[in-house]
């Protein structure tokens, strides 16, 4: 099967969870018979400190970047990974010149995914803890580095040094290693050689507010629905995050991009109207599709296609 036989088919859910801020932000465009997809996300951290405005600032500026340079779809492909690192150093400049123009938003800084469908090719960046995953033949795997303290404490487990209790519930999991915090960004992993893509992979690139749902319970969520509109599964993922009930529920952002069939139909479930955008907000940026909620709200998935969804906020850690 060529590239030309391929389709994608991708939806974008965010939630605030139990948090009382949405630090979390995301940006896709996935155009119905496009030749590329992107999309981009990034997760928040200085609670007060402003970790929404330094997720924004990295969202939107490595997200206009990949769109001015995916103009010209061949010259992306050959320069995608050089394109990609480029925006995040930009975006990590943008955060930089911020706090030099205020000092209270000091210590706040971002994780950072961002993706290129481009025809059967997958390009992508990332920057801290923020986990993208592939759904093929029945295995889940995530594809990027955790740059966090999370490797390093689950080493411990395997030489027996902890429990795997001890590991999950340890202090210093979620302790970054590397973001995009305006200084030298530590770490970046942005493979030269994109991953080739077939019929039937999902991928999932997500905030690690998703990481409430067990590696093993989201295999099955993806097996169960790997025949269903990326909408479904995006809809599916919420679902069980609210079954949940966590009383320390993380913000959650996802974008699930499913590879299909050129033709392909998915099986088609009835779903609930989405709410429209609030009429001020709709008013101020009319080309924005945005979705969010408030806590104790409703959660929202939107499909992504012949637009961009924006999806911005403030999380507290």
């Amino acid at each position: 099967m060529t590239a030309t036989d391929i389709r994608i088919d991708a939806a974008t859910g965010i939630g605030q969870g139990r948090r009382e801020h949405q630090e979390d932000a995301i940006i896709a465009d996935f155009a119905i018979g496009g030749e590329i997809g992107l999309a981009v996300l990034g997760d928040g951290m200085g609670g007060h400190a402003a970790g929404d405005v330094a997720s924004r600032i990295a969202v939107t500026e490595v997200f206009s970047e990949l769109k001015l340079q995916s103009d010209d779809l061949d010259r992306f492909v050959r320069y995608a990974p050089g394109i990609l690192r480029t925006a995040a150093r930009e975006a990590n400049g943008c955060i930089a010149e911020h706090v030099r123009g205020h000092a209270e938003t000091g210590g706040m800084g971002t994780t950072l995914v961002a993706l290129a469908v481009a025809r059967d090719r997958l390009f992508w960046i990332s920057v801290g803890d923020s986990p993208l995953l592939l759904y093929r033949d029945g295995a889940l795997h995530q594809i990027n580095e955790d740059h966090s303290l999370a490797p390093q404490i689950d080493g411990m487990v395997r030489v027996g040094m902890l429990s795997a209790e001890e590991a999950q519930a340890h202090p210093d999991r979620h302790c970054l290693t590397s973001a995009l915090t305006g200084a030298e960004i530590r770490q970046i992993d942005c493979p030269d050689r994109p991953l080739e893509l077939a019929v039937g992979d999902i991928i999932l690139a997500a905030s690690d507010g998703l990481d409430s749902i067990d590696r093993d319970r989201l295999r099955v969520i993806l097996a169960e629905h790997r025949r269903r509109s990326a909408a479904e599964i995006a809809d599916a993922l919420l679902a069980e995050l609210e079954a949940r009930a966590d009383p320390e529920q993380d913000n959650v952002c996802f974008s699930v991009i499913r590879v299909v069939a050129h033709g392909w139909q998915p099986m088609v479930q009835p779903r609930r109207p989405v709410a429209t955008v609030p009429a001020e907000r709709a008013r101020r940026r009319p080309e924005l599709a945005a979705a969010r909620r408030g806590t104790g709200g409703p959660r929202w998935t939107l499909p992504v296609a012949l637009r961009s969804l924006f999806s911005f906020g403030k999380r507290v850690q």
